[in-house]
């Protein structure tokens, strides 16, 4: 399995550079970044904006693997993030990867102005948002419309003269699978929050991995088709609190099907706390990318 990192966007950008250089420099396989505008108990720190991140990093790294974890319609439409991904992609060389979302109803879905969508029509939106990118990202010139979203003449050169960048979509639910079945990969970050026990959390994970292949199989796609993401520290044990946690983790993803784990680099304090030296134990694992259990 290859394995990824999520630096979160708080950092600036003299330490931040040397954090994206290290995960290339230890052999991590992709990196990752929020896309949110402000994030539950850090929305008062600092937090900087995703494509300029992503952008930098991009620059500062030759190899590794840069994406959204992920991007949602809460705030984005998909005329500018194509865009936006396609110029990231082009600075880069190809190696950006598009993990989108529903989008969730925190800080993101409200700082619009919009109201907050019930859950289906959350799905609809998504349904709508990654029709509407893949387009974009593979032809030169778009018109559609849908309820949410509408793009009249959107003109994305060089997009439509070479294979588009991966999408990954999150969902848990069969109908946010189901467009995740129309595309490169599925990710999760499980079907129980943090106060599931952590046998409970990956029976869950299991049941979701179960019900992916089910609908991709439904689609006329076979399940090995795919990428599999998986957040490991959606679990109620972060996957960085010793190596014993993260191979013990790893090893029951592999065996669930996934194809790729996703961690966060340990933080000082509260959320994702922990060991940057766990990091580095985890890296010493890692032969191109991919963990050796």
């Amino acid at each position: 399995m290859r394995v990824g990192v999520v630096i979160l966007p708080q950092f600036h950008w003299a330490e931040a550079r040397s954090r994206w250089k290290a995960l290339e420099d230890k052999g991590f396989a992709h990196g990752w970044t929020y896309d949110h505008l402000a994030w539950r108990d850090l929305a008062d720190q600092d937090w900087y904006g995703t494509i300029p991140t992503l952008t930098a990093a991009a620059t500062a790294t030759t190899t590794l693997r840069l994406g959204t974890w992920v991007t949602s319609p809460n705030f984005r439409h998909p005329v500018t993030l194509a865009k936006d991904l396609m110029t990231l992609d082009d600075i880069s060389g190809g190696r950006i990867i598009a993990g989108i979302g529903a989008g969730g109803i925190g800080w993101d879905a409200e700082v619009l102005g919009f109201p907050v969508l019930p859950p289906g029509r959350r799905v609809d939106r998504l349904d709508e948002f990654v029709t509407l990118v893949d387009l974009l990202l593979t032809q030169p010139d778009t018109t559609w419309q849908g309820r949410y979203f509408q793009a009249v003449r959107a003109r994305m050169i060089p997009a439509g003269c070479r294979s588009r960048l991966p999408l990954v979509v999150a969902a848990n639910g069969p109908r946010s699978m189901a467009v995740a079945a129309r595309t490169d990969g599925w990710a999760t970050t499980g079907a129980h929050g943090p106060e599931a026990t952590l046998d409970e959390w990956w029976d869950g994970v299991a049941g979701l991995s179960r019900r992916f292949s089910e609908v991709a199989v439904a689609a006329g796609r076979s399940p090995g088709d795919f990428v599999r993401h998986l957040s490991l520290d959606s679990a109620p044990v972060f996957s960085l609190l010793s190596l014993d946690t993260f191979t013990d983790a790893a090893g029951r993803a592999a065996a669930l099907g996934f194809t790729d784990l996703v961690v966060h680099w340990p933080r000082p304090d509260g959320v994702y706390s922990g060991d940057e030296r766990v990091l580095d134990k985890v890296a010493a694992l890692l032969s191109d990318g991919h963990v050796r259990l």
